[in-house]
């Protein structure tokens, strides 16, 4: 028995398993770059929170207009919510 008459089965049996929605928010917080790495120091630029130099989908939206550092030196927070559609009776 293959996976679609599985999902069938239980699609008629009135037991199939809904599927929680989670939607994801991603935010890049304050730069972490070593500005004096080379010359074996410490040293950040104090750039607080990453913004897109350009629009979504291109090169520029992946450098910070504040820094002109490249997103993955930006601290990433991700926020987890879970979206319940289906209602629970008590």
């Amino acid at each position: 028995m293959g996976p679609q008459q599985d999902r069938r089965r239980s699609m008629a049996n009135g037991t199939a398993a809904r599927k929680e929605t989670k939607v994801v928010h991603v935010h890049y917080r304050e730069c972490q770059r070593n500005h004096a790495a080379a010359i074996g120091g410490y040293a950040v630029d104090g750039c607080r929170e990453f913004m897109a130099s350009g629009a979504e989908g291109t090169a520029a939206a992946l450098m910070c207009a504040a820094c002109v550092c490249h997103r993955s030196f930006h601290r990433r927070e991700v926020e987890a919510d879970m979206d319940c559609s289906s209602t629970t009776s008590g």
